[in-house]
């Protein structure tokens, strides 16, 4: 008589198959990404502070009309050194960090307070709110190393870079505000030698931008009008996304209207507990 029972096939079930987890290796996915602490200056007599408390409770009602599509600028050169001091100490560092080459060159730097951005160069010391500050906008595709254009010899290798920059090239001939166009590399077969004929193609422009609020971000303008190489690295430093953006900025380097609905919250609590 037949048995109904059934062994079950060799090589299935627990245990039946080699331990293979120390062979796998996985891509590290960002981490330690950065979160806003209060920092409360000490201040012994706040009655010496009182341009640098009025600038402060400014910035606050900038950042309310910027978060409506506002701009605003403050000279800070006026101040003396401990209102200065406490300027510096109230903004803090943020997240994102910009250099823009030319002349004069700049040296920017957001704010604990996202969208409020100290500014410095030579004979410059000034902060200004807004999604991004407007040198960033104006100056961003002067050509700081010009673009040596599809003429450009293309040396064995080079196979996708002509076709993706006839396609950078119309769209950024056509681009007039709204949504980016995003070429993302990362997903496209292409050769180092492609991303280097692009590259001396395309040329560089005057802005630079570094966010670090998850992993790394490197946003870099092309000299091609609105174009942008921008690339995420995770915490080990890996790249884990590289683009092209076709747009006026690329969208991680503003602050969002709820980001300076935010900071005008913020700074108004630091000056109550300064005062």
């Amino acid at each position: 008589m037949a048995s109904n029972f059934h062994l079950p096939p060799v090589g299935f079930g627990p245990g039946s198959q080699p331990d293979e987890e120390e062979g796998l290796e996985y891509m590290h996915l960002p981490s330690g990404m950065r979160t806003y602490e209060t920092h409360l200056p000490e201040v012994d007599d706040p009655s010496a502070l009182s341009p640098a408390l009025k600038t402060l409770a400014d910035l606050a009602t900038a950042c309310e009309a910027a978060a409506k599509g506002g701009m605003a600028r403050f000279d800070l050169s006026k101040l003396d050194q401990q209102n200065r001091a406490l300027m510096a100490e109230s903004l803090g560092q943020g997240e994102v960090a910009m250099k823009i080459r030319g002349i004069p060159a700049l040296r920017v730097q957001e704010a604990v307070f996202a969208g409020v951005w100290a500014i410095s160069g030579a004979g410059i010391d000034a902060v200004e709110v807004g999604p991004v500050p407007a040198a960033a906008l104006s100056r961003a595709f002067e050509p700081y190393r010009a673009g040596l254009g599809a003429d450009l010899a293309r040396p064995a290798g080079v196979v996708n870079a002509p076709a993706l920059l006839a396609e950078l090239t119309d769209h950024s001939a056509r681009y007039k505000g709204g949504a980016a166009h995003v070429i993302n590399l990362t997903l496209l077969p292409h050769t180092e030698e492609d991303l280097d004929w692009l590259d001396r193609t395309l040329g560089e422009g005057a802005v630079t931008v570094l966010s670090r609020g998850y992993g790394n971000c490197r946003i870099t303008a092309t000299a091609l009008s609105h174009v942008w190489r921008v690339q995420f690295f995770n915490s080990m430093d890996q790249l884990i996304l590289d683009t092209f953006e076709v747009t006026s900025m690329p969208e991680v380097a503003l602050a969002a209207t709820e980001d300076l609905e935010d900071s005008a919250t913020r700074i108004r609590e630091v000056l109550e507990a300064i005062r």
